[in-house]
């Protein structure tokens, strides 16, 4: 019988890894248990991390302490900022990485915590006392006991992977599925559901004509998913981009009757934004051709991700159908596609610290409540492991508003709108996103992260120095001014007015297409401020100049709807008769009968806007 643990987590996962790093970090003794000890930190899916919003929440994670960020970095082949011919608050990071690097880095950061005891078994069933979860039972017949227990069980809880007309059990390509919780979960109340994720083929990258495709490269930069790790990346690695074409449609719509998908042998919903290919050319019959990128796996090897092909259709018909595409002519594959259903549990069965509500010391994190993507996962473990621990402590929870994160968002949205489909962070999702911005979740979190625990004396050191540094910066520019002689050039070359007398530079940066990197070349005191400064630096301290009346405008609208969460609703209030309230709210609100207005916001179905409404209803 092995020891009592404060924490058990179950699962080596994104989840579970940043679940068992942030308990642990914080004090607790933690016993992280995998039925796979060698699968620690893999990515089942594609070889990257970050991306529209995922690039924003892998910050966030490392500003709060988190180490996801961290081993993007140093597993990096390939950095890109998506969405640079957008605002600001729309930019995201986003790094290729080296999958077998990946994994070997969370093995190496879990083994060097102290604090973390790792086990290789099956958790098949929890120990439960009344209705509080004392620790779990293995396939072994051990009882391991503890204090907490966080299930992130990815897509192993019954996984069933389907390939063509082929089903077998399993969670994961070679791995079994994990038996036993879901009927146990399920007998103390506990709603289950089932969801569907695939992946696409691997191939031999020996075997693809590269001169066929179009080049991806990455962008140079300095730039990390780490505010604290001085990036040592090497020479980057370029993607590839091909197209499917009408004779690859006809193929895969001739072997339809063979997909699980569309003969019903898979009757759950997979991720909406991350569709098959045999469900592209379905819903999408119009379109002659969609996007295929080609990703490499890592450094040291040939094994590559065809991006955009995910299926599950049989394997002869993948490799025929992609020998269809430019440059894969003669294409070798590794692996093929497939689908896998897994239990998972509608999150509505959450508090907002990711504690279940019909089991106390239970906390799930990751795709068991209904996500779907690496860093949502990741998040979601790190909330818990804090949260868990500070229950420990009998210390208050620690839970991220709206405003705060993009991590906030995602666990509101689970925990008072709930899900049917995979959920997938977008930018488009949180109402703050000039808030919320990629650039600046240091100075958001990382205060709260020290006074966690998590984050050490010398990131610490190194946030404050930052701060410091930036705060000069941005007060030189507002309160030092450009001369006409100086600046007048730039500014018509750019079709601005010029200036008839002296100007604040923050007046100046204000301006469309006006770049402050700019303005630091016609001034030899900003060329001196500024000198050494990284370029993502000035970017933060521009964003910060150029969008600052809306920056404010959008923290008086959180801070306003902050202050107005005890706003008392009427017992009597015939919300039938708020037509501009969703039929769904409207419904909701009839039946729950919220007492305050952040009550309202917690119901499920009821969205921002319907809080709007009611606070126009209201004269606020």
């Amino acid at each position: 019988m092995l020891e009592h643990y404060d924490v058990i987590v179950v699962g080596g996962g994104h989840a579970g890894n940043e679940a068992a790093h942030a308990a642990a970090t914080l004090g607790s003794k933690v016993l992280l248990v995998s039925m796979n000890l060698g699968t620690i930190g893999a990515m089942s899916c594609n070889p990257a991390m970050g991306g529209v919003a995922k690039g924003q929440i892998l910050r966030e994670i490392d500003a709060l302490g988190g180490m996801s960020g961290r081993i993007s970095d140093q597993s990096a082949i390939q950095f890109r900022m998506l969405n640079r011919s957008k605002g600001p608050a729309m930019w995201s990071p986003r790094t290729q990485n080296d999958r077998h690097q990946f994994a070997q880095d969370w093995r190496s950061a879990i083994e060097s915590n102290p604090n973390i005891h790792l086990w290789q078994d099956m958790v098949t069933s929890l120990i439960i006392q009344d209705n509080t979860v004392r620790g779990v039972t293995t396939q072994l017949g051990i009882n391991i006991h503890s204090h907490s227990t966080i299930l992130t069980s990815g897509t192993f809880l019954q996984g069933k992977i389907h390939l063509g007309l082929q089903q077998f059990s399993g969670g994961r390509s070679g791995e079994r599925a994990a038996e036993g919780i879901t009927s146990q979960l399920a007998d103390h109340g506990f709603i289950t559901g089932r969801m569907k994720t695939g992946t696409p083929p691997r191939v031999d990258g020996r075997s693809i004509d590269y001169s066929k495709t179009e080049q991806q490269p990455g962008e140079p930069t300095t730039e990390a998913f780490s505010y604290f790790r001085p990036l040592h990346r090497l020479d980057q690695h370029p993607c590839h981009i091909t197209y499917t074409n009408p004779l690859v449609h006809e193929r895969l719509a001739a072997s339809l009757d063979e997909s699980p998908m569309f003969n019903g042998a898979i009757q759950s919903k997979g991720p909406r934004y991350c569709p098959s290919i045999e469900d592209k050319i379905h819903r999408f019959a119009d379109k002659d051709r969609h996007q295929i990128f080609i990703e490499p796996e890592g450094r040291h090897t040939i094994e590559t991700y065809v991006n955009g092909f995910s299926t599950s259709l049989p394997k002869e018909v993948q490799l025929n159908a992609m020998r269809l595409i430019p440059g894969m002519e003669n294409v070798r594959m590794f692996r093929p596609g497939y689908a896998v259903e897994y239990d998972y549990f509608p999150p509505t069965q959450l508090h907002h610290t990711l504690e279940t509500r019909a089991l106390t010391n239970l906390y799930f994190a990751g795709q068991i409540n209904g996500t779907t993507g690496y860093e949502e996962a990741a998040c979601q473990g790190l909330m818990a492991g804090i949260n868990s621990h500070l229950k420990l402590k009998k210390q208050a929870p620690f839970i991220l508003e709206r405003d705060q994160a993009y991590i906030g968002v995602l666990i509101d949205d689970l925990v008072t709108k709930g899900t049917d489909e995979p959920y997938r962070m977008f930018t488009s999702r949180a109402e703050y996103r000039i808030l919320l911005r990629q650039d600046n979740a240091d100075s958001r979190l990382t205060p709260l992260g020290r006074k966690l625990g998590l984050i050490s004396e010398a990131d610490w050191a190194k946030y404050n120095a930052k701060q410091e540094s930036l705060t000069q910066k941005e007060n030189l520019l507002h309160h030092g001014s450009a001369l006409p002689e100086e600046v007048n050039e730039l500014l018509t070359e750019n079709n601005s007015s010029p200036i008839t007398q002296k100007t604040k530079w923050s007046q100046l940066i204000s301006r469309p297409h006006i770049k402050l990197s700019a303005l630091i070349a016609c001034n030899e005191d900003l060329r001196k401020a500024f000198e050494q400064t990284p370029p993502h630096w000035l970017e933060h301290i521009e964003t910060g100049v150029k969008y600052k009346g809306y920056i404010e405008k959008e923290q008086a609208q959180a801070d306003r709807m902050r202050s107005l969460q005890d706003l008392a609703l009427p017992v009597d209030l015939e919300y039938a008769r708020l037509t501009s309230l969703s039929m769904e709210a409207r419904q909701k609100l009839q039946d729950h009968k919220p007492k305050t207005l952040g009550a309202a916001g917690k119901i499920s179905g009821v969205s921002a806007s319907d809080l709007s409404v009611l606070m126009v209803y209201l004269g606020r």
